[in-house]
């Protein structure tokens, strides 16, 4: 599913971020930048050593910032590494860190010229984050971004599991309607 967006392509796909050959893909980090599981623990594993190093020498992240790395192994030249928020009950501005999280990135991808992101569902695995919230956030935060700026080819959501693509077919559906 996609939509065009000014002169950007938002789009939504089934499958695994690791294999994407955009200019970025986006790491839903930890804020000690050191590795882990899930999304974070795949892209660490796919794109080897370098990605790792790069990380040490940055050090840490807070929540809701972003920063970059070489994409060393993978086709993605570069990897965004975000932290999203870790879920309590959505009273502790979890929406408002995660929306940060995705604009962050986007921001670090225009300041470095690059042209097409692909992003994961962040902060809904280990931290906790409801899909279908973390869609409408996600969804929305990025329509935002690109209607301001012009600089992006394509933000691609990839979503690793049917459910999670159902949920941010939803979330796009009403934001696109």
């Amino acid at each position: 599913m996609e939509a065009t967006i000014g002169s950007t392509t938002l789009s939504l796909v089934r499958g695994d971020i690791t294999a994407e050959d955009t200019d970025a893909i986006v790491n839903a980090a930890n804020s000690m930048l050191a590795g882990g599981g899930g999304v974070d623990g795949a892209i660490h594993r796919a794109g080897g050593p370098r990605i790792m190093e790069e990380c040490r020498k940055i050090g840490s992240c807070p929540a809701g910032s972003a920063v970059i790395t070489t994409g060393g192994r993978l086709k993605a030249r570069y990897v965004i590494h975000t932290i999203g928020p870790v879920y309590r009950d959505g009273e502790h501005g979890e929406e408002k860190t995660l929306a940060s999280a995705y604009r962050e990135s986007l921001k670090l991808a225009v300041e470095n010229g690059l042209k097409t992101v692909s992003f994961p569902s962040i902060s809904t695995g280990a931290y906790g984050y409801p899909v279908e919230a973390a869609a409408e956030t996600a969804i929305r935060t990025v329509m935002e971004f690109i209607k301001k700026n012009n600089k992006l080819d394509l933000v691609r959501f990839v979503l690793f599991s049917d459910g999670d693509l159902a949920s941010y077919t939803r979330a796009f559906k009403r934001l696109t309607a």
